[in-house]
């Protein structure tokens, strides 16, 4: 069994790619490793975002792991103009999955992207790996695996957030899917 433990960073001062986490983002980075430390985890792979690194860099020290940072995993870009209705519109990229968005990724594409990750995982020698994201992107992730995921899910999200993706066979479709953080 191979299981990949998908975890949204911490409480972050901003959205922007190089936005550190707040203090309680870093107290919750605390939490996060004894939470994640006894579970065996023997790779991380992180967007390379700061508040994404910064999450996983408690437990990874602990773990004597090294961090692998991955362009894919970082947070989709729903478009580069602001939308004051951004949220309506991130909703119906739920609905239609190719829809884009100036500038903007269509939820297909990131969904990919996130599952070739861990398609990759999957073929790795490790049997328990941490990744590391962002919301919109793990929602999509976890949609992937389970399209019952939608918005609402998304919506439901908490900084910080894990899910566990347990694989009896390598490329097990769908995995059995479970939120085990707990607020």
């Amino acid at each position: 069994m191979k299981k990949i433990y998908v975890i949204r960073h911490c409480k972050a001062e901003g959205q922007a790619a190089g936005a550190p986490l707040t203090e309680t983002g870093l107290k919750q980075a605390a939490l996060l490793a004894d939470f994640l430390s006894d579970r065996d985890i023997d790779s991380i792979t992180s967007s390379p975002f700061e508040r994404a690194y910064r999450t996983i860099e408690p437990l990874a020290l602990r773990l004597r792991l090294p961090i692998a940072t991955d362009d894919r995993l970082a947070e989709r870009v729903l478009s580069v103009r602001q939308h004051p209705d951004w949220r309506e519109r991130l909703r119906s990229t739920y609905d239609d999955m190719d829809l884009c968005f100036e500038g903007g990724e269509s939820s297909r594409t990131a969904m990919g992207r996130a599952a070739n990750v861990v398609k990759e995982a999957l073929a790795s020698e490790h049997r328990n790996i941490a990744v590391v994201s962002h919301g919109n992107l793990i929602s999509l992730l976890l949609k992937q695996f389970d399209e019952r995921i939608g918005y609402a899910e998304w919506e439901a999200l908490t900084n910080p957030d894990v899910y566990l993706l347990s694989f009896s066979a390598p490329l097990q479709h769908p995995p059995d899917i479970r939120r085990i953080w707990t607020d």
